[in-house]
């Protein structure tokens, strides 16, 4: 037969038992809720430095593009630059040498005025032992050079092409045909004449009314009579064709006045 005085202590282990088993269970409970409330409080914390995280990624990787194309825009401004002290370097070196050419024509000028009246003189020589043709338009021509040298407000360019264009006109006339009217001045008194000038070998006139010949003999300087056989004919042809009336043909033309004496 059991003992009766030991179920009452049974009891109260049991009780104890269960109360110390409901007292940790309670508290494993609460360790569980509060390990719980801490994880999920641990993963809020982690997802705010994941996203703190991927901000500062992104920030930095914004940072990374602007410094990349800051990077490249110094780039280009470098070039640009050495570009530029190229340039400058060229500019330097264009200077220097327009410098030097200014000084040089200033130098050129102080040379060129006095060369440029001697041509003048030197062309008005030729003309006074030249044939006498066009006598006042070429000494016109030649005041009118003197005039230009004196000028200030013509440039020493233009005065040398105005010279050397009075140069070329007095060239031209030895390969060309010329007929013109103008005054003669003979022993005899003045008239108009009609005159044909063939390069600068001969020079013929032909007064105006009663037709008088002659031309210029350029050994003795002075102005012969011609036959009017044959060069009455010869001279007419010869106006014409110095005038583009008719076509260019071969003409007789008296250059030796001992042709002329011997024509006679």
């Amino acid at each position: 037969m059991p003992d009766t005085r030991c179920q009452p202590r049974l009891h109260a282990v049991l009780l104890a038992i269960i109360f110390l088993a409901n007292a940790v269970f309670a508290h494993a409970q609460t360790s569980l809720e509060s390990i719980e409330a801490e994880g999920i409080e641990r993963n809020e914390e982690r997802r705010d430095a994941q996203s703190q995280i991927e901000g500062v990624g992104n920030n930095t990787r914004e940072l990374l593009n602007d410094y990349r194309a800051e990077l490249k825009i110094v780039e280009g401004l470098e070039t640009y630059i050495t570009m530029l002290d190229q340039q400058l370097a060229a500019q330097d070196s264009e200077i220097q040498t327009l410098q030097k050419s200014i000084t040089d024509v200033a130098v050129i000028e102080r040379q060129i005025l006095p060369l440029l009246a001697r041509m003048i003189d030197g062309l008005e020589q030729f003309i006074a032992l030249d044939m006498p043709f066009l006598p006042q338009e070429r000494r016109e021509r030649v005041l009118a050079m003197r005039g230009l040298l004196s000028r200030a407000d013509v440039t020493v360019a233009e005065k040398a092409r105005r010279v050397f264009e009075a140069y070329q006109i007095e060239s031209d006339y030895g390969r060309t045909i010329e007929a013109y009217r103008g005054k003669l001045e003979l022993l005899d008194g003045n008239f108009d004449a009609d005159f044909l000038r063939i390069g600068r070998i001969g020079l013929i006139y032909r007064s105006v009314g009663d037709e008088r010949l002659g031309y210029w003999n350029s050994s003795a300087g002075v102005w012969d009579v011609l036959p009017s056989t044959p060069y009455r004919r010869l001279m007419e042809k010869g106006l014409r064709v110095a005038r583009q009336e008719v076509a260019p043909e071969l003409i007789s033309i008296p250059i030796d006045p001992a042709l002329v004496e011997n024509s006679q």
